[in-house]
């Protein structure tokens, strides 16, 4: 199965959603992972490279070729990170995804992007639309501040998107995990930002 994770909008955390999941899936379910990197910074591309120096278990070599991306055939999960500066390797990406997965940070500015990428979405797939599962990224850890359940609320409305009720958080152990090569449940199989990549995990898979 081939999940793009994306958005139109940066800053929403598209690579470490990416790198992390795709360390969970390798790590806990009896699949290969192939990982391909389009967005030009490549940020994911970086934190797999200090993975693979480092030595640690499993090594995945990301890609960059859009003109390799394929379902691999089964027992194989796919993940493509997609950067917006690069609109014909998003849209080949879109094309052939089976979902497209969204981080969407707290922002009424991140929801209008996010309205804006799904409605890119049915352009390019008409009606052969992939699934489309939304999630809040970044979120809010304070209980007074109230964007991250109002931006859940308001595309709750969509109806093309499925909005999951999982959420990763704004948690130093995210921008660690980049830093380390190392997925947050690696650095600490305790800490809340693993049991919430799990959490995530678990409902994707």
């Amino acid at each position: 199965m081939i999940s793009v994770i994306g958005n139109l909008k940066g800053g929403t955390g598209k690579s470490t959603v990416a790198f992390n999941l795709s360390l969970w899936v390798a790590t806990n379910r009896n699949v290969h992972v192939v990982v391909y990197d389009f967005d030009p910074q490549a940020t994911l591309t970086d934190a797999l490279e200090i993975r693979m120096e480092d030595g640690y278990q499993p090594i995945i070599i990301p890609k960059n070729q859009v003109t390799d991306l394929t379902k691999e055939g089964e027992n194989t999960e796919v993940f493509v990170d997609i950067g917006m500066s690069d609109m014909d390797a998003m849209k080949i990406a879109i094309q052939k995804a089976d979902r497209v997965i969204i981080p969407i940070a707290p922002s009424q500015a991140d929801v209008w992007s996010t309205q804006r990428f799904i409605n890119m979405i049915i352009e390019i797939r008409g009606l052969n639309m992939p699934d489309v599962i939304g999630f809040m990224n970044r979120s809010d850890t304070h209980v007074a501040v109230r964007e991250t359940d109002e931006a859940f609320t308001a595309l709750s409305t969509l109806k093309v998107i499925k909005m999951l009720n999982e959420r990763l958080y704004q948690r130093t152990a995210y921008r660690r995990s980049f830093s380390e090569g190392l997925a947050v449940f690696e650095m600490n199989a305790k800490s809340k930002a693993a049991l919430e990549v799990e959490a995530l995990g678990k409902v994707l898979y």
